[in-house]
């Protein structure tokens, strides 16, 4: 059994509602948990273990990706500049009814995990096609991983309609049921492109096999004045006249709500994901975030894809979501640097419904642990380790990443594939793309 010793100057363990920081304590991780946080005066005297001195690092709980689309990394930079209905349907789906197939999704998940390992993030909910490749992906890569299962109304190289790409993703859940590292997600797409028939479907689904659900809703003011147009309501209200809206729902986005909406999402016990980089990139607006939280709405953070970010590093979006909040709301006091990683941890966590798990570092939880470096000079000096995570450090200065008691990032390296392998099916994707 893996047992590691850690010893770090700082232990930020996101338990409560205040920064909880630990001072020259230690964390020891035995088999895939937390088995003891303790002084490092009494972790000296632990025997027969591996012994880690990290001697300018905070350690924290790893971060969690709640919104993401890992395999369109190998279409990072494919189109950009555009609006979301011209970059959707003129540039991604056509290339996307190319390309995307079994080898496409698993070597796009590899380059995603081996991104998102090295800045940090330990757990990604995820949402393409192909499922049995994503969940593939984060077996290789010791990721735990949330397989969000797309459902649309229209074909593509994956499934023909909408009962067809949701009996393929319960078959394809069976192969990993009950997997410590893989959860199957469904994942109607959207109020545009699902159907109320297929939402009914998916909700009683979803009941009947204790699934979450994740879906982007509210991205733009066309998709909600589009509903306005073909159904006369706006797609929240519509999505809860079918039932959506409960704990069981992660919105992706959640741009464009009022203040009803915003009680109605609270009161339903809606988990949002806010993907900060990614509304400023294809220009959607503004998610009212703080307003959210206020109400008592659990807002997580995601990157979105690589194609639409373009990069998937959880440390840029804690900065950008803290000081758009800032600016939005016209308040400095807004999204502050705790709340804020509380968004990627803890909040994720409990949007996943891992919370007991995962999300903090507590003694019987799962070792899924990140180690920041801040004696670079951009750390320095150092008052506050909590401000620094959110405002000045960058994911380059993550240096180890556990995840359920594995050490999968040691000294940067990933420990798991080598990355040359990665860089090599990523240009011969290039080559391929372009022709």
């Amino acid at each position: 059994m893996n047992k590691t010793i850690i010893f770090a100057p700082y232990i930020l363990t996101m338990e409560g509602d205040k920064p909880n920081i630990l001072c020259d304590y230690a964390l020891w991780i035995k088999g895939k948990n937390i088995h003891e946080i303790l002084p490092q005066s009494q972790a000296k005297n632990v025997s027969d273990a591996n012994v880690l001195h990290l001697n300018n690092h905070v350690l924290m709980p790893g971060l969690i990706n709640l919104h993401s689309h890992g395999s369109m990394s190998l279409l990072r930079g494919f189109a950009d500049d555009l609006a979301l209905q011209d970059w959707l349907n003129n540039h991604i789906w056509p290339a996307e009814g190319k390309h995307v197939d079994h080898e496409f999704v698993y070597d796009g998940m590899l380059l995603a995990m081996a991104e998102m390992i090295r800045s940090g993030t330990t757990c990604v909910n995820d949402m393409y096609f192909f499922n049995a490749d994503v969940a593939k992906a984060g077996l290789r890569m010791g990721m735990r991983t949330f397989v969000g299962a797309s459902v649309l109304e229209f074909p593509n190289r994956y499934a023909n309609n909408a009962d067809e790409y949701i009996n393929r993703a319960m078959s394809e859940r069976c192969a990993f049921f009950g997997d410590d590292l893989v959860q199957f997600v469904l994942a109607p797409h959207a109020p545009y492109t699902v159907s109320d028939e297929t939402f009914k479907k998916v909700i009683a689904l979803a009941e009947n096999e204790d699934m979450l659900i994740h879906c982007h809703i509210h991205e733009t003011e066309n998709e909600v004045s589009g509903s306005v147009t073909e159904h006369k309501v706006r797609p929240l209200k519509r999505l809860d006249n079918l039932g959506l809206l409960s704990e069981r729902l992660i919105a992706a986005h959640m741009v464009h709500l009022n203040d009803d909406e915003i009680e109605l999402v609270a009161k339903r016990g809606v988990s949002v994901a806010h993907n900060p980089s990614s509304n400023m990139k294809l220009a959607s607006g503004f998610a009212p975030v703080q307003q959210m939280l206020d109400k008592g709405v659990n807002v997580g953070l995601g990157t979105d894809g690589a194609a639409s970010n373009n990069k998937l590093d959880m440390f840029a979006e804690m900065r950008l979501a803290a000081l758009i909040a800032k600016g939005f709301s016209g308040s400095p006091t807004a999204l502050k640097a705790y709340d804020t990683l509380k968004m990627a941890t803890i909040n994720g966590a409990r949007a996943l419904h891992i919370d007991d798990k995962v999300g903090s570092l507590s003694v019987g939880k799962r070792a899924d642990v990140i180690a920041i470096d801040l004696s670079e000079i951009e750390t320095q000096p150092l008052f506050d380790p909590v401000s620094h995570l959110v405002y000045a450090a960058g994911r380059e200065q993550v240096s180890h990443v556990w995840i359920n008691g594995e050490c999968v990032l040691s000294d940067r390296v990933l420990t798991r594939i080598d990355i040359a392998q990665i860089k090599e099916k990523a240009l011969a994707w290039t080559k391929r793309i372009k022709i």
